[in-house]
């Protein structure tokens, strides 16, 4: 069985003790998908830049872990601004389920980092996470959700933007790592690296995560979510332009007139 639109993971309700849960469910909330993972900034293959790629290393022996994670730092380092295509599946094992949704993504590096995450199909929204606040915008209900995320937002660097920007010894800090092969992805030759959680606030909640580094970039080009359930949540991401100039009103959203402001937390 496979469909568009169904809530992949649990929504956030005022009283709920896991952040993890929380920022999972700001990008995946009303029918929509992620974490965001989600939600994201990285840099997929084929890289556009103005930037200079670091040091693509594709046709050579497979990098080993200390080599990938070396390389991914430098990526991360160079890192300043990121948009993308979006493709997130979510699959409900016991029920044989999917649920697809598709958009678009803006990051700006930065303390903290601003992220847009427009998801256009089956259903119109748009999620911004901006100075630890985060919005969601209903233009079907023509409603603007406020979201605080004060002392949540080292989970925005653990969880949303898994490898994205965020230097390794911070991963390190968050999850063991392993090396498990290298494998094509759509034409682009990826390490695939196995995450295991080490906090409690996220093993409560993943059990894993795979993520495939493409060796052109050495950012992720798609990540794999594993729950304790069995579910799993696929981000995907294409056409990534890397380091271009992205406009400042971007990383803010003008509601249609008359829109309903609501605080959930």
């Amino acid at each position: 069985m496979s469909r568009k639109g169904r809530n992949p993971l649990p929504e956030l309700v005022p009283h709920h003790s896991s952040l993890v849960t929380a920022l999972r469910a700001l990008v995946t909330r009303h029918s929509s998908l992620i974490t965001a993972l989600l939600l994201a900034a990285g840099l997929l293959s084929p890289m556009r830049t103005g930037a200079v790629a670091p040091f693509p290393r594709k046709g050579k022996l497979p990098p080993d872990l200390s080599e990938i994670l070396s390389r991914m730092n430098d990526a991360a380092k160079r890192l300043r601004t990121l948009s993308a295509n979006l493709t997130y599946t979510k699959v409900t094992v016991l029920v044989n389920d999917k649920s697809t949704e598709e958009g678009r993504l803006f990051f700006r590096k930065g303390k903290p980092p601003e992220i847009r995450i427009e998801m256009q199909q089956p259903e119109s929204k748009v999620i911004l996470l901006k100075k630890n606040k985060a919005e969601i915008y209903l233009p079907k209900i023509n409603q603007l959700q406020e979201y605080s995320l004060e002392q949540k937002s080292g989970l925005v660097e653990e969880f949303l933007l898994l490898g994205f920007g965020t230097e390794t010894g911070e991963l390190k800090k968050s999850y063991s790592l392993r090396y498990i092969k290298e494998e094509d992805l759509e034409g682009d030759t990826t390490a695939v690296l196995e995450l295991t959680p080490r906090k409690e606030s996220l093993t409560s909640q993943l059990t894993k995560i795979q993520m495939w580094v493409s060796e052109e970039s050495w950012l992720p080009s798609q990540q794999q979510f594993f729950e304790p359930g069995g579910d799993y949540l696929i981000a995907r991401y294409r056409e990534v332009k890397v380091n271009l100039r992205i406009l400042p009103s971007t990383f803010e959203i003008h509601p249609a007139e008359g829109a309903k402001r609501v605080k959930m937390n």
